[in-house]
């Protein structure tokens, strides 16, 4: 076996001295290069070029992140977006282009290349150590990250910080509370407070912004349904039981993720709608559901909503 495809495995990269050591000098490395068997990272890193092809934006970002930190040592943490990628949390409309770190050692802050280096202040108990890396904590990363995005994109991060269970509410709270004075922080104060841990999706939290932004009411989030027997039927995305009516996001992805061996996607889509008519048949209430094209078309998706809950309230 190739012990650089190993390193692939192992660490998501290797380095130029790794390959050095296994017999590769600098024109065995510009001739992998040329003929494209080799994928550079960054300098001084590489990667098999089927391997990077096969990876996605978020996969090629935390292989940059990883050998950043390689690099660089114990001197930085990752942070930020980055860090949120590296501790597994879901994201939506990040910019992936830099990895972002926080100085550890006092440096400047910069943006040198392919690296943003922020500055500021940190404690031991702000560290983890993910995947060989440090990494800032999650509670700090998200909150970081949503700073500098718009709307319901801050609400991903913080839904799934508290759904993994990376950190508590009261975590939450208190890190903002710390930093609700940092540049762009102010814009935090909203999502953190709405944050929650029952929102499994980045298309449930953005429909959950949704709502809040055009006043409407709160769903219930996996709001559960029993039958007269007490037997549980289903669980729903949300739920309005003050205005009888059930809601579900669909996504792709949730379709896939619900597909079981032996099973086609269609198979799946059937079973969804004979779930979907069991549910609107024991409570008596319509479903709404939501598409990704729903969310990028927020007034008229609200005046549905609007209808919806109008006429049932």
């Amino acid at each position: 076996m190739d012990p650089l495809r190993v390193l692939d495995d192992t660490q998501g990269f290797f380095t130029r001295s790794q390959a050095r050591e296994f017999g590769y000098d600098d024109k065995a490395v510009s001739r992998a290069l040329r003929l494209k068997v080799w994928h550079r990272i960054r300098r001084g890193y590489y990667t098999h070029t089927d391997v990077w092809a096969g990876l996605d934006q978020v996969s090629r970002h935390l292989v940059l992140a990883h050998s950043v930190a390689d690099s660089l040592g114990d001197r930085v943490a990752l942070s930020g977006p980055t860090g949120c990628l590296a501790h597994g949390i879901a994201t939506w409309d990040l910019d992936l282009t830099r990895v972002h770190v926080t100085r550890l050692d006092g440096g400047a802050g910069r943006i040198e290349g392919d690296v943003v280096h922020h500055e500021g202040f940190w404690a031991p108990e702000d560290l983890r150590r993910v995947h060989g890396s440090l990494v800032l904590s999650p509670e700090r990363c998200a909150l970081e990250a949503g700073s500098r995005v718009r709307g319901g994109a801050k609400l991903v991060l913080l839904d799934s910080l508290l759904n993994l269970g990376l950190a508590t509410p009261k975590a939450l709270e208190d890190q903002f509370r710390l930093m609700c004075h940092w540049p762009f922080m102010r814009s935090m104060q909203i999502p953190v407070r709405m944050a929650d841990a029952g929102a499994q999706s980045p298309g449930e939290s953005l429909g959950r912004y949704l709502f809040w932004a055009a006043h409407l009411p709160a769903p219930l989030l996996q709001f559960t349904v029993y039958d007269e027997r007490g037997n549980l039927v289903g669980t729903c995305d949300w739920g309005w039981p003050d205005h009888g009516l059930l809601g579900e996001f669909d996504g792709r992805i949730k379709y896939g993720r619900l597909v079981q061996p032996g099973q086609s996607a269609g198979d799946v889509v059937f079973s969804e709608k004979q779930r979907e008519d069991l549910l609107r048949e024991v409570t008596g209430w319509p479903m709404v559901r939501l598409i990704w094209e729903d969310l990028n078309r927020p007034n008229l998706t609200t005046q549905r909503m609007r209808r919806f809950l109008h006429r049932l309230g």
